[in-house]
Parts: C-alpha cells; structure tokens; sequence
C-alpha cells in the first residue's frame, strides 16, 4: 500500500543541494560543487552501469536481453554449421584430392620415363643405321652424294 505525504517546500528547498536563497549566478557552482562533494569515490564503472538497470523499464530490459540472446544462439549456430562445411571440404580434400595428387604425378613419371625409353631406342636405331644425329645439310643433298640421312617433315 501506497503511503502519501505531504512536504512542504522550505523543507525540500533546505535539502536540495540545487536550492539557495543566493543570485542563480552563483547558485549553480555552489550547488554543484557540493554534489561533487557528496559522491563516493571508491564507485567503478559497473556499479555505475548496475545502477541504471533501475532505471530501464523491466519490459525494454527484457526486450534488450531476449534480442541479445537470439543474436548470440544465431551466431553460435552459425559458426557451428560452417564449421562443419570447414571440416567436410578439408577430410574430402584429404581423403579424395591427395590420393589423387598421387597418382597423377606418379602418371606424369611414368609418361617421362616411356619418352625416355623411346628416345634412348630411337637414338640406338640411328647409331646402327650409321646416320649422324643432325639431319644431313640442304648443300649435301645437292651435291647429289646419294646418302639420304634422316630428314624431319617439313624440310
């Protein structure tokens, strides 16, 4: 239950420490300065910031926190799903794209090693047959010397 009462206004003018009898010139930096004087020192900033939850109405406080929730739950769920998308690429990549790396370089050896092998047999059939490596000039073909060496299309 509600207790009313009545103040009178000399009462609330003597305890005020915004009202005096002086000039309102000099009212202010006396009443301001004994306001100063009246607040503790020792407050930080959260008992400050703990204060105002009086002042924030209980619905807008609940609003505020149920946003701020919701916010939170959505980003923690996001993060958890790409994380999950994050750790199926990388065991896919792992699992499927290195064996893979693997065998196509092995491939790209294996391809090397065949042109290798045919051009040491390509080298042994031009030895036996007697021809030079380099194919026979364009001046010995007119001298008409009747030895045909190995001329590559197009020449």
């Amino acid at each position: 239950m509600v207790k009313v009462e009545i103040v009178e206004e000399k009462d609330q003018q003597a305890n005020s420490p915004y009202a005096s009898s002086e000039s309102s010139r000099t009212s202010s930096s006396v009443s301001l300065s004994s306001v100063d004087s009246d607040s503790p020192v020792d407050e930080s900033i959260l008992d400050r910031i703990s204060a105002l939850k009086d002042i924030v109405p209980p619905t807008t406080r609940h609003s505020i926190v149920s946003k701020v929730s919701r916010t939170a739950s959505f980003f923690k769920r996001t993060t958890k799903i790409a994380g999950n998308v994050i750790w199926v690429v990388t065991t896919s990549a792992l699992l499927i794209g290195l064996p893979l790396a693997l065998i196509l370089e092995d491939e790209a050896k294996v391809v090397a090693q065949e042109n290798e092998m045919l051009a040491q047999q390509q080298g042994a059939q031009q030895m036996v047959s007697g021809s030079s490596l380099y194919p026979p000039s364009p001046n010995a073909q007119k001298q008409g010397s009747g030895q045909q060496g190995l001329v590559p299309p197009g020449f």
